[in-house]
Order: C-alpha cells, then sequence, then structure tokens
C-alpha cells in the first residue's frame, strides 16, 4: 500500500483505493507475505492486477518480463492471457529462479513460462520473438536500455509497461538518499526518453509507484 511516506499520492486517496480493492487469499497473499518477510522487489498489488487486466484486454499470447524476481507479476500475466500464451521472463538470480519455479508450478502456469536465465541486457538481444506487451521492472538505471532493446521486439500496437517511474516521489522531487541518486536520474532519463519516443504514444500514471504505459504506433 502506498499509504506511507514515499506515496505518491495524498494519504487518504492511497489508503481509500487500497481499501477498495479485496484483499487477495492463497498463493498470490503468500507471495505477498514472501516478499514482505524477505525484503524481495515485486510490483504493487494494484500494478500486478492492471497487468493482467491489460493483458486480457489486450488478448495477449506473448509477453516479455524483464525482472521476474519471485513471479508475482508472471502469475498475474499468465492469468490475464490466452490459455496458449506465454511469458517469456528475465532473472538472473538463481535462487529466485529456484523460488519462482515453485510458485508457477503450484498456480498452474509453469508451463506457460519460459524463464531465461541472465542479465537482460545480454538476453534481450538474442530473443527472436514477437510480444503483445513488455513490462519492465528491473535495473532503473538500465531502463532506456531496456526500451532500445526490447523495442524491435514489440508488435506495432503492442503496449510497453514500466515500474517505479516515479520512485516514491522522488522522480518529481527531492532525493532522499544518496544511494537512491542513480536510480532517481535514471528513471527522469527514462521518462523523458519515454514519452518523447517517436515509435510510441504514452504517458505516465499515478498509481502503485508510477506507471509509464506506451502503445507501438510504428
Amino acid at each position: 500500500m502506498k499509504a506511507k511516506s514515499d506515496a505518491i499520492i495524498h494519504k487518504e486517496q492511497a489508503e481509500y483505493l487500497d481499501h477498495l480493492l479485496p484483499a487477495n487469499t492463497g498463493l498470490i497473499a503468500e507471495m505477498e507475505a514472501d516478499a514482505h518477510q524477505n525484503n524481495v522487489p515485486i510490483a504493487d498489488r494494484e500494478v500486478a492486477l492492471f497487468l493482467e487486466i491489460t493483458a486480457r484486454a489486450m488478448r495477449a499470447r506473448r509477453v516479455l518480463e524483464i525482472g521476474m524476481a519471485i513471479g508475482y507479476a508472471v502469475v498475474h500475466l499468465a492469468h490475464g492471457m490466452e490459455d496458449d500464451g506465454l511469458v517469456v521472463t528475465i532473472e538472473p538470480n538463481d535462487e529466485m529462479i529456484r523460488r519462482a519455479d515453485g510458485y508457477l508450478t503450484r498456480a498452474g502456469v509453469r508451463e506457460r513460462v519460459r524463464i531465461e536465465k541472465g542479465y537482460a541486457l545480454d538476453v534481450i538481444p538474442r530473443l527472436t520473438d514477437t510480444f503483445d506487451l513488455v513490462y519492465l521492472d528491473a535495473m532503473k538505471e538500465e531502463y532506456s536500455d531496456y526500451l532500445d532493446q526490447a523495442l524491435p521486439l514489440l508488435r506495432v500496437g503492442g503496449v510497453v509497461v514500466a515500474d517505479n517511474v516515479l520512485w516514491g516521489g522522488q522522480v518529481a522531487g527531492q532525493i532522499r538518499a544518496e544511494n537512491q541518486k542513480a536510480s532517481t536520474e535514471a528513471l527522469r532519463r527514462f521518462n523523458e526518453h519515454f514519452i518523447n519516443h517517436p515509435q510510441l504514444r504514452s504517458e505516465i500514471l499515478s498509481f502503485g509507484d508510477g506507471i509509464a504505459y506506451g502503445v507501438k504506433i510504428k
């Protein structure tokens, strides 16, 4: 819930929107608890639901995710996709892959997920798939490079979603700590690049931790 010091909307609005969504249960709630207890970065639940809704509305069959962690967003994406859909997800960490494999299996979607082990900037250039949706949620300093590498793989009419682009409000305000400077400045550059990209019709949405949303127009 973004109702604390790093909220990007007013506390009362954040609390209202959080309470409006019914609480998750079962495996999804277990994954949220795991991420919280073990400090694993996952999408905010409203962002994960947005991804599922977007995949469903597009009738997406091929999705590229950059930054899997324990597979929280993958489960939502797979649930929103066609039965013959495939999520290609990139993750360099062996422990994250092991844990995600268990969750994806239990969610009944493992056979519709292809995990590419490695660093995204090394993996993306060797992909040959054509994607309906690309989701960025890894190293913030590399977002612009992810976009430039992945955009040729996205079909015209396909969608790009990037998470955390307001970075707890720091992108539009003060940087709160020295160790946040590089990521904040990189996200500022990415947002400018994204909004003004000649191949995208795009905007920044102020929910979760800020979502960049764009449609490939050419």
